[in-house]
């Protein structure tokens, strides 16, 4: 079986390997280094400046803990954010990644081509390589994981100086003295959260009344309270519609649903967090004959099929949750299905993701507002953090664990962690839902003391209780 695959970010990768351990012959074609936009543009080097930020938190906050500085020298001298350096580590590590990960595909036994891939039909796939030549690749089975890019407005168009999306804003070497932040989503919060860690002044625009309208409205309203005590400013209600920018800064007019009212915004910098567009164009979809949305989308089956029975689509191209597991497993799931395997239809209940702001919000399974609306009857139960005892040493006085389990059987049917490494506490919960574990099971499993887990385990056990008002 001979497989094309085209792009190498998660979905492109993780396919790859899958399939030459099932013996295929094996080639992805690629503009860049093996992991995408993931490793080198978006994930990556988003939660590596997160990580940056955080540290220079934990200077700061260090004199609560009992840690004093020598010499007179006070938090904020020792806490100098030097974002060249900042910037720096993110492209070695994005760096070192792509090429760990491109070592690990080639050790498999997969061929990496460097180049542009287009579609010339639906089992041929054609390249022009950076030096200009071009080539064709034949194939039994093409997987088209192009990803997306961020979305762009023509009246402020990204400069890599004062105007930024996620894709240029890692060229900054010094500390915008005022940045807004326009998109109030997952994307949005977390450069909003790691710039005002950083010290800066940042002004988010939210179009809606709360932040991360996606999330729990009470992660999000835990997370609105956090950043206005950092000190950042929230437009609410108000939608970014012109900007302009000069040699001294950018100006940002914004229009308040609530008012109708309009006002220039002024700032030093501006970063565009306004979502992202599938990139299926320019890679000759129109010429195999896949069906392509208005959106620029390519819709798939269950197993990441399109129209087309020889090709295959996977991750944020055909449009639905923009996340790195979705792509990988999508990937996966194409190449067992297009080798013969049996595959389950990817379950979207399953799916665990995480907003890596401070603290961090994870959710996994049914939404609050799932719950509410719900036939299924639903009990849930919230526990906050501060009685956590980790979390008193940690000074984590943010944050709670929230489950949602069915009335009668108990059955985990998906829950929402708040709290500093909420990517990492989802997980039992992930677990759960995962495999229709109920709260009896969670609870009477181990948990370490102290230990933010202890509180997953908590909530589970205040599930089972024969008093509560809602008994099972």
């Amino acid at each position: 079986m001979r497989i094309v695959i085209l792009g190498g970010g998660p979905g492109g990768y993780e396919a790859a390997l899958v399939a030459a351990d099932h013996g295929a012959e094996v080639a992805v074609v690629s503009e860049e280094g093996l992991g995408g936009n993931t490793v080198l543009w978006d994930c990556v080097p988003s939660k590596a400046l997160v990580v940056s930020s955080e540290a220079r938190d934990w200077v700061g906050r260090a004199r609560e803990h009992g840690v004093r500085w020598r010499d007179g020298a006070t938090a904020e001298d020792a806490a100098r954010v030097d974002l060249g350096a900042v910037m720096d580590r993110i492209a070695t590590l994005a760096s070192d990644q792509s090429a760990d990960i491109g070592k690990k595909v080639a050790r498999s036994g997969v061929r990496i081509v460097e180049g542009h891939g287009r579609l010339a039909d639906a089992r041929t796939v054609a390249v022009t390589h950076p030096d200009g030549a071009t080539s064709r690749l034949e194939a039994d089975v093409i997987l088209i994981t192009t990803g997306s890019r961020p979305r762009r407005l023509d009246y402020s168009v990204p400069d890599g100086e004062r105007v930024f999306t996620s894709r240029e804003l890692f060229s900054l070497r010094e500390l915008p003295e005022r940045l807004i932040v326009v998109g109030s989503g997952a994307t949005g919060a977390e450069y909003a959260s790691a710039f005002a860690r950083f010290g800066c002044d940042v002004h988010l625009v939210s179009s809606r009344q709360q932040i991360l309208p996606s999330e729990d409205p009470d992660a999000a309203a835990v997370i609105e309270d956090a950043f206005e005590r950092r000190g950042m400013t929230i437009h609410r209600g108000c939608r970014a519609v012109d900007a302009t920018r000069d040699a001294d800064g950018v100006q940002v007019k914004v229009w308040q649903r609530h008012d109708d009212a309009e006002w220039w915004l002024e700032g030093s910098h501006v970063l565009w967090c306004i979502g992202q567009v599938p990139q299926s164009d320019g890679i000759g979809l129109e010429d195999a004959g896949v069906r392509v949305d208005d959106h620029g989308v390519v819709p798939v089956d269950g197993v990441s099929r399109t129209n087309v029975p020889t090709i295959y689509a996977a991750g944020d191209v055909t449009g639905g949750i923009m996340l790195a597991s979705v792509a990988a497993m999508q990937g996966r799931n194409a190449m067992w299905h297009a080798l013969g395997e049996a595959v389950a239809p990817l379950r979207a209940e399953e799916i665990s993701a995480c907003v890596f702001t401070d603290p961090e919000v994870a959710t996994v399974g049914m939404t609050a507002a799932q719950a509410e609306r719900s036939q299924v009857p639903v009990r849930t139960e919230t526990l906050p953090l501060a009685g956590n005892p980790r979390a008193k040493m940690a000074d984590i006085t943010d944050g709670f664990v929230k489950v949602h389990a069915m009335r009668g059987s108990g059955t985990v049917l998906g829950g929402s962690v708040v709290a500093a490494r909420a990517s990492d506490l989802i997980h039992p919960l992930s677990v759960a839902v995962h495999n229709r574990l109920t709260v009896s099971q969670v609870a009477h499993a181990f948990s370490i003391y102290p230990s933010l887990s202890g509180s997953v385990q908590e909530t589970a056990r205040l599930l089972m209780r024969p008093d509560a008002p809602e008994a099972w």
